[in-house]
């Protein structure tokens, strides 16, 4: 349920926030609530996935491909993702998602978030995301940027997402 207030506090206040392009950096502001706590009162690992969904989702409204991939019946799901923990968010700390897309191959594309309170990386993710059609088709990244009216030519991947991904090749 939490995540379902969140969700719709983010569609009322996302056009009120400046508009982004795909390739920027975006922060989204959140708080830690009672709900996010485990037994030792900080916010659950599990937490952090599902506000990172929430972060790529005001990425992708407020540079306006959400709205065109659900016209084309297009979604993303992730395929893998990997998460480094530094410190703990604790009840009622503020915090910002910073959430980039760091490029694509011809079937992925991948995404790098920070958990960052004052300036300072709290907790770290990679993200490999898939496109697909409500029919279970896949959708390449080619064509759905094709699709959003953005480059189709990805920026050069870094060499420790390189790495990561060939140790989570299953």
């Amino acid at each position: 349920m939490n995540m379902i207030l969140r969700f719709i506090y983010l569609l009322l206040v996302v056009s009120f926030r400046k508009k982004v392009k795909i390739l920027d950096k975006v922060q989204t502001p959140f708080r830690v609530c009672i709900t996010d706590l485990d037994l030792l009162m900080h916010m659950n690992n599990g937490k952090y996935f599902s506000i990172m969904d929430l972060a790529r989702v005001d990425l992708m409204l407020r540079s306006g491909s959400a709205q065109i991939l659900q016209t084309n019946g297009i979604y993303p799901v992730v395929v893998a993702e990997t998460m480094h923990f530094r410190k703990s968010l604790k009840l009622f700390n503020t915090f910002n998602v910073e959430t980039q897309l760091l490029g694509w191959d011809e079937k992925d594309f991948y995404v790098e978030q920070q958990f960052l309170r004052n300036d300072e990386i709290y907790a770290r993710a990679l993200v490999k995301a898939r496109m697909l059609k409500r029919s279970g088709e896949k959708i390449t990244p080619a064509d759905c940027l094709t699709l959003v009216g953005s480059s189709r030519t990805s920026p050069p991947l870094p060499d420790y997402l390189k790495t990561w991904l060939t140790t989570t090749e299953l």
